[in-house]
């Protein structure tokens, strides 16, 4: 585990660890950005980052991490979007993300490549306002949880396409109005927590 809160960057001497599976980075609250050179971890399979305060943008080069499979970020307050280029991975199946008082708006413009992805967590990303069509893409998608997203108005009919996925959590979702009427098509959909959603209007789902 790294954990130095006054780094503003990552050691360059940590690019010469091409066999590294695992980075575990805690406390590093004056990161202001990630090297380029992560792309030479082509071995790493589980990024954990927690308490990065400063940190606006991931490297593109994410998208090189071929064995990559899980990222989880927690603390990312200043994060403002998500690379496309997670899209790239083919073993890349769980992206948690809990922000807090995050500025990220909205998930990557090419979502719907995210194809190997079975779980997807976007907890109190409080400025995220939507989610995108592309949403129907993920066909692999198991769990996503859009937990403490209050600003988050509506869900995408497309959502109804995700036959694979068992658990939807919109717990405290409290600006949300309507669910899309077409839930009644994920068949294999087990669990529905929609607990303070204050805000909701309608919920008709036909069976």
């Amino acid at each position: 585990m790294i954990e130095f809160l006054s780094l503003t960057s990552l050691p360059n001497e940590l690019n010469n660890l091409t066999s590294l599976t695992t980075l575990n980075m805690d406390k590093y609250a004056s990161l202001i950005s990630l090297s380029n050179e992560l792309d030479n971890f082509t071995s790493l399979t589980i990024l954990n980052m927690v308490w990065y305060f400063r940190l606006t943008l991931l490297p593109n080069e994410l998208g090189n991490l071929i064995s990559l499979s899980t990222v989880n970020i927690n603390g990312g307050s200043s994060l403002i979007s998500l690379p496309n280029e997670l899209g790239n991975l083919t073993s890349f199946t769980t992206l948690n993300v809990q922000c807090g008082y995050s500025s990220l708006m909205s998930l990557p413009n090419k979502l719907g490549n995210f194809t190997s992805l079975t779980t997807l967590n976007m907890i109190k990303c409080l400025s995220l306002i939507s989610l995108p069509n592309e949403l129907e893409d993920l066909t692999s998608l198991t769990t996503l949880n859009m937990e403490y997203c209050l600003r988050l108005t509506s869900l995408p009919n497309e959502l109804s396409n995700l036959k694979s996925l068992i658990t939807l959590n919109m717990k405290w979702c409290e600006s949300l109005t309507s669910l899309p009427n077409e839930l009644s098509n994920l068949t294999s959909l087990i669990t529905l927590n929609m607990n303070g959603c204050l805000s909701l209007i309608s919920f008709s789902i036909e069976i």
